[in-house]
C-alpha cells in the first residue's frame, strides 16, 4: 500500500474532466484518510492511496451493519478558496450514530482533520467554481476484526474518501422531482431512523424501486405508527411552503437531523421572514394547503417536488408540478450562494480548507 505524507503541497493543476457533465457517481481519486481504533484508542491517522478495505469475514460491519457514515461537500469559491459547509454538525451527527451502535466516537478534531486532509490531498479533483459540480466527501466508521456472535467489533476504521460529483438528480439548475408514498415503513418510532447508518438505507432500496415503477423519482415515507404523517423521502428530508405563508418540516423523531434542512429553516425564517414550524404534517389532510414542496439534503441540495403519488393518483403543486416555485428558488439561491462563497456568510457556516500547506 502506497502511503502519502500527511503534509505537503497539493498540485494546483485540475484533472481534465468534463465537470459540467458529471453525474452523482463514484470517481476514484488519489488519496483517502484512515485512522484505526484498537485497544481503546485512535491512531493518529494517515493519508493512503489504496481505495479498498480488507475486512475479516466475521466483521460486524458485514453481518450486523455496525457502521455509519456522513456526507458533505467541498466547493470552490470565486476567489479560489475551498469551502466546507458546517462540518462540525456532520461530526456531531457521526458521534451520535456511533454511540447508538456501540462504536467509539470519532472526536471532532479527528473528524475535521480527516476531512481536511482528504480534501487537500485531492485538490486536483475539486471542481472549479461555476462548473455546477462539487467534491463529495464521505466519512465512514465501520466495525472490523474477527467476530461471529452479535456483539460490538474489537477494531474500527474511520475513513474519509472523496469523489467529484454533479447534481444528484441529473438536470440543469433546480431539478423538479416527484415522490410516491411508500407502502413500506422506513423506521420504527423508537428505532434508528434519526441516525445516519447504512441499515436505514439498505431497507429503503426496495421502496425506491417501487416508487420508480410508479413513475416517481423517490419514495416518500409516512410514519410507521399511524401512516398519516410525513417522515422523509428515500434520500432526503422534506420541507413545505404552505398557502398560508408558513414554512413547515416534519417534527418526527424518526427522520435524519439534516444539516441542509436545519440551514434552510434558518434561511426561511431570517432571510424570507417566513413563519417556520417543525411539526407533524398530516399528508392527506394537508395536501390541499401545500403551495410548494421540496426534498433537501447534502446530495439533493433543494429539489422541488412537483407532484406526489398517493392513494392511486398524482397531486400536483406549484406550476402544475412542472416548475420550481419562488420560495424554493430563493432558498436554493441563498443556500448555494453561501456554500459556494458567492454571497456573504453572515451565519458563519462555511469552513475554509487551507490547500496551500
Amino acid at each position: 500500500m502506497t502511503q502519502a505524507p500527511n503534509q505537503g503541497t497539493s498540485p494546483k493543476e485540475k484533472k481534465s474532466l468534463n465537470w459540467a457533465e458529471l453525474g452523482f457517481s463514484y470517481h476514484a481519486t488519489d488519496y483517502r484518510f484512515r485512522a484505526v481504533h484498537r485497544n481503546g484508542q485512535w491512531s493518529e491517522g494517515e493519508l493512503i492511496t489504496e481505495n479498498t478495505i480488507v475486512a475479516h469475514e466475521g466483521a460486524p460491519a458485514l453481518h450486523y451493519a455496525q457502521q455509519c457514515f456522513e456526507g458533505l461537500k467541498a466547493q470552490t469559491a470565486p476567489d479560489g478558496r475551498v469551502l466546507l459547509f458546517r462540518p462540525e454538525l456532520n461530526a456531531e451527527r457521526m458521534r451520535q450514530a456511533a454511540g447508538r451502535l456501540l462504536m467509539p466516537e470519532v472526536p471532532e478534531s479527528l473528524f475535521i482533520r480527516g476531512v481536511e486532509e482528504a480534501v487537500r490531498a485531492n485538490y486536483a479533483w475539486i471542481p472549479p467554481h461555476g462548473s455546477g459540480a462539487a467534491l463529495y466527501i464521505r466519512p465512514m466508521l465501520i466495525g472490523l476484526g474477527e467476530n461471529l456472535g452479535l456483539k460490538t467489533a474489537n477494531e474500527f476504521e474511520f475513513r474519509v474518501f472523496v469523489s467529484p460529483v454533479g447534481p444528484y438528480y441529473k438536470s440543469a439548475g433546480l431539478a423538479v422531482i416527484s415522490l410516491a408514498v411508500s407502502e413500506l415503513d422506513r423506521a420504527a418510532p423508537s428505532g434508528t431512523g434519526n441516525y445516519k447508518i447504512g441499515a436505514n438505507y439498505a431497507g429503503g432500496l426496495l421502496a425506491t424501486r417501487m416508487a420508480q415503477q410508479l413513475g416517481a423519482n423517490e419514495a416518500l415515507y409516512l410514519d410507521a405508527r399511524e401512516r398519516k404523517y410525513i417522515d422523509e423521502a428515500g434520500s432526503a428530508n422534506i420541507v413545505v411552503s404552505m398557502k398560508n405563508g408558513s414554512f413547515v418540516t416534519p417534527g418526527s423523531n424518526a427522520v435524519l437531523p439534516s444539516v441542509t434542512r436545519r440551514s434552510i429553516m434558518t434561511l426561511a425564517e431570517q432571510e424570507l421572514d417566513l413563519s417556520i414550524e417543525q411539526r407533524a404534517i398530516n399528508l392527506r389532510e394537508e395536501l390541499p394547503d401545500f403551495e410548494e414542496v421540496a426534498a433537501c439534503g447534502t446530495a439533493a441540495v433543494i429539489s422541488p417536488v412537483g407532484k406526489i403519488w398517493v392513494d392511486d393518483q398524482w397531486h400536483r403543486f406549484y406550476g402544475n408540478g412542472e416548475e420550481a416555485g419562488p420560495v424554493m428558488k430563493r432558498l436554493y439561491e441563498l443556500l448555494v450562494g453561501i456554500q459556494r462563497g458567492e454571497t456573504d456568510d453572515k451565519f458563519g457556516w462555511t469552513h475554509e480548507v487551507n490547500c496551500s500547506v
